[in-house]
């Protein structure tokens, strides 16, 4: 039995959704005549109380795309410095928008109104760019999958309706966030200008994201996506997964983070482990003690297993579950780290 925790992008369509798929009328996206990815696209921006949503084949795609919404060449983006689209979006901030990034110091991925007021660059200052854009990710990737302060969220906001910028929550795990905490799709929906959702993480999809704002963003969106090569034809075979997703795998997110959870308690105990992040989510992070093992001999130990995690380098190793991971897998897992 092959157990990939590498990711909770790994997942396979199940019979359910395949099926879906099979069933989809589908029609010219290009021409905007796929029934079922506009069906999605409807679904997805009443879901936030938005005026319009926009697929696209991948999560970075429709941030890069959202980033190019608000900014002009020479602008920057202020986000936190362990930020997807600074960290893992091959430098297309720059190279698809000629924007710089202000990085924060926060806490797991999360900064504080303060600190995005202190970053703001003085707007008559003609030495330093100026700062267009506030970039938020929910859950927090490398904070270990970590949930914002919706509060802090709102106090964000302010400092951005008090300069004038822009407000985009890179949201390819806000699923996960949504199924942990009291807040709800509109909420987020009444406080983002554009908010990227993934189906692909969390949801079972094969591919896709949805970008959400407003008619005018969203026609603004519809031409960079032309321009980065998203156009699609029969993409419905993909829109009626995300409709099937969201219809039924959104309320089992919490088992995810169940098992993510007692995957976080077997490693505290392990005298092994250095330290293990909170875990609040579906996304484990743990350093390991260097004195007693190395990364590689523990990877090494849980792969002749057939068991999959990732190193995130700088002594960071991750474990994420998912649809995909089952009790009975759950189960070999943590018999499997007890032992090592």
């Amino acid at each position: 039995m092959e157990i990939n925790l590498i990711s909770d992008t790994v997942t396979r369509p199940s019979k359910g959704m395949l099926d879906a798929m099979m069933r989809a009328k589908v029609g010219d996206d290009v021409f905007k005549n796929d029934p079922t990815l506009n069906e999605l696209e409807d679904k997805v921006a009443k879901l936030f109380n938005m005026e319009a949503a926009l697929f696209f084949p991948s999560g970075t795609m429709a941030n890069q795309t959202a980033i190019k919404i608000h900014t002009q060449p020479g602008d920057q983006v202020i986000c936190d410095k362990y930020a997807h689209i600074y960290n893992y979006e091959g430098g297309g901030v720059s190279f698809n928008s000629g924007a710089s990034c202000k990085l924060v110091d926060g806490h797991r991925g999360m900064m504080t109104a303060e600190q995005v007021e202190t970053a703001i660059n003085p707007p008559d200052f003609y030495h330093s760019p100026l700062t267009r854009l506030v970039a938020i990710e929910n859950t927090t990737n490398k904070g270990g999958g970590a949930c914002w302060s919706f509060k802090e969220l709102e106090r964000i906001k302010a400092v951005c309706n008090k300069h004038n910028l822009g407000y985009h929550l890179d949201g390819a795990r806000l699923w996960n966030a949504l199924a942990a905490t009291v807040e709800t799709t509109e909420q987020y929906g009444s406080l983002f200008d554009t908010i990227s959702v993934c189906l692909s993480k969390g949801l079972g999809c094969p591919i896709g994201s949805v970008l959400v704002g407003s008619n005018e963003n969203m026609q603004k969106a519809l031409r960079i996506r032309k321009i980065l090569g998203g156009g699609m034809r029969q993409v419905g075979y993909l829109a009626a997964a995300g409709i099937y997703a969201l219809d039924h795998n959104r309320n089992r997110l919490s088992e995810d983070h169940k098992r993510a959870k007692e995957l976080g308690i077997c490693l505290t105990n392990c005298d092994w482990v250095k330290q293990v992040e909170p875990v609040e989510t579906n996304i484990v992070i743990f350093e390991l003690d260097t004195a007693l093992t190395s990364e590689e001999k523990l990877v090494s130990y849980l792969a002749a297993k057939k068991i999959s995690i990732i190193n995130m380098g700088h002594g960071k190793l991750r474990m994420v579950t998912h649809l995909d991971y089952t009790k009975e897998m759950h189960d070999i897992v943590l018999a499997s780290l007890k032992a090592f």
